[in-house]
């Protein structure tokens, strides 16, 4: 996937990035300002949250919206799903811009789509959110589970990461035991603090970090981990780096710096350079699990809620996530190609497969 958009016509970057659709919304009444990215419907609808942020340019929430949109036509393949991708962003800062009347109008628009899109909570966005967005189109999941929705996704995500990080150990020291690895969890929000007791469960050595170092210090007392500074993650001579925070943490620099054997976390786009930074951690010989086929807990998540699945499928689907890992890996090992190049050529495969059978969605 490209690293970066250069200056050209939108048309042109629909076309790098391989993108059916882009819808802009625009309401200066309520003050929604939104871009909806349709990447791939071959699989089925296209699915994918809805980032709320305050973006310094519109060139960057565009940019935003492309990468994570066909991101999620990749991790639906992989996770064996019947879904496509798709994302959102709306241009703005949650904490003040937020209002109901605001993500109704917003959900209007995905309305007119006609289920063509789904969307789903993502960063600055929450359950109760998609209670409004549900006010105005039934083509949205994640729903309050008081209104029959799955409810927060994090402890499914953070199962996915789990299952993914076993699959890395099994691969690399022969068995997925956990216990006496040393791990750095980058970022102890929902989905990093969830991980972190799965990983203390197994009595792994937890190293935790946030930028928010009051958090970081009350999780890792409640858990039993140690905190530590983001200054000092690269310093350490773990096991496992757990990125779960924000993407690009893997770049020249900090690969320089690496002291683990294996990199597998919930952030999306960890790599700051998917082709570049994919081999060098190859020719270095770390195990990069891709973050799409790890973090996709949480799309597992919204599929169950639209299927109206049990929670047993729901953690039976997640639990799949260890094996698509291992097929990735073992790909990978066989062609001498990165992790995220296997897991690419695995979910095209599926995507061209199911084109010859069926027509787009």
């Amino acid at each position: 996937m490209p690293a970066s958009i250069p200056e050209e016509s939108i048309f042109s970057q629909l076309e790098a990035y391989g993108h059916k659709k882009i819808v802009y919304c625009s309401d200066p009444e309520t003050g929604l300002r939104a871009i909806i990215a349709i990447h791939d419907t071959t699989l089925g609808p296209a699915l994918g949250g809805t980032r709320m942020w305050a973006y310094k340019t519109e060139k960057d929430a565009l940019q935003d919206v492309l990468r994570l949109s066909k991101a999620m036509t990749y991790k639906s393949s992989i996770a064996g799903l019947n879904l496509g991708g798709g994302k959102a962003v709306i241009i703005g800062d949650s904490r003040k811009d937020k209002s109901e009347a605001l993500l109704r109008k917003f959900g209007r628009f995905i309305k007119n789509l006609n289920g063509e899109f789904i969307t789903a909570e993502d960063v600055g966005t929450n359950p109760r959110d998609m209670e409004y967005i549900r006010m105005e189109t039934q083509h949205v999941t994640g729903v309050p589970e008081t209104i029959g929705g799955s409810g927060d996704p994090s402890p499914i995500t953070a199962l996915g990461v789990f299952m993914g990080i076993k699959a890395c150990v099994k691969e690399y020291y022969g068995n997925d035991s956990l216990t006496g690895k040393s791990i750095i969890v980058q970022g102890t929000g929902h989905v990093g603090e969830k991980l972190i007791k799965l990983l203390r469960d197994e009595n792994a050595k937890v190293y935790a970090s946030d930028i928010n170092e009051d958090a970081v210090g009350q999780i890792a007392k409640k858990y039993g981990a140690q905190a530590i500074s983001n200054n000092n993650i690269f310093d350490i001579d773990a096991d496992i780096y757990a990125p779960c925070a924000l993407g690009a943490t893997i770049n020249i620099e900090t690969i320089k710096k690496l002291k683990c054997n294996i990199i597998a976390g919930s952030a999306n786009n960890q790599l700051e350079d998917e082709t570049v930074h994919g081999r060098m951690l190859l020719d270095k010989g770390v195990l990069f699990a891709p973050d799409y086929v790890i973090n996709a807990g949480g799309i597992i998540n919204c599929y169950s809620e639209l299927m109206g699945f049990s929670k047993k499928r729901t953690m039976q689907l997640t639990e799949n996530i260890y094996e698509a890992t291992r097929n990735v890996l073992k790909l990978s090992k066989a062609e001498n190609i990165s992790t995220t190049e296997a897991a690419n050529k695995i979910a095209e495969k599926r995507i061209a497969d199911i084109k010859k059978v069926k027509s787009t969605y």
